[in-house]
């Protein structure tokens, strides 16, 4: 571990080749989970990259992290702080700084994977700084245009890389929500697959499999 304390707590799988600056995963799990649920992909995942999974800044209620508070009333129904969101933003774009600082690793070669609330940021993070960014994997999330910095339609994107998918039957994040997310990357130019899987809100064995193998083909060793 790094002597100096990071911004984010977080745990780390770093990479088995001796190459210096490695390529970087960040993973960024979903409301009311932690560090360690992403993780459990790690050993999975292709060697050459250094793993960093990070813990959410915000706490829960008897346990858990957030990147941002999800509350529910009787006039709003469900909705989401999106101040809260764009800190988290902005945390994890410092965070990024710090680990690739830290850990000696390649700062132009940064991929994100991201469920649920974390892919909800993973597009945030990617869309408002796309120069920080190569590729990123959003599982069972949205495009919230409302934590994008005001001018990310200015930004190049043309560098960006997604793969996206969603369960077809999640009751968590309607289904046609994340289905808007292939045109609005088409807009910006940027290079993307989207898949659907016949599962509520999680992770499928062929999901992973299938974007693991998308990573596979991504990174650039």
């Amino acid at each position: 571990m790094t002597p100096t304390p990071l911004s984010l707590e977080h745990l780390i799988r770093p990479a088995t080749t001796n190459s210096n600056k490695s390529p970087v995963l960040f993973m960024l799990h979903g409301y009311g989970s932690n560090e360690e649920d992403l993780f459990s992909f790690a050993s999975e995942l292709p060697k050459e990259l250094f793993i960093i999974s990070v813990r959410a800044p915000f706490d829960l209620e008897p346990y858990g992290y957030a990147w941002y508070a999800i509350n529910f009333d009787a006039q709003q129904g469900k909705w989401s702080d999106d101040q809260q969101a764009i800190e988290s933003r902005d945390k994890i774009i410092v965070f990024i700084k710090e680990a690739c600082k830290a850990y000696n690793l390649d700062d132009e070669n940064v991929t994100l994977l991201g469920f649920s609330q974390g892919t909800i940021l993973s597009y945030a993070v990617a869309l408002s700084y796309p120069e920080k960014i190569k590729n990123v994997i959003a599982l069972s999330g949205y495009i919230n245009e409302g934590i994008l910095i005001a001018e990310f339609k200015n930004k190049d994107h043309s560098t960006l890389d997604f793969y996206c998918s969603h369960g077809q039957v999640d009751a968590v994040i309607p289904v046609e929500w994340a289905q808007r997310a292939p045109e609005f990357l088409e807009n910006l130019g940027i290079s993307h697959k989207y898949e659907e899987f016949p599962v509520g809100h999680g992770v499928a064995p062929q999901n992973f499999y299938s974007f693991k193998e998308w990573l596979d083909k991504k990174l650039d060793f």
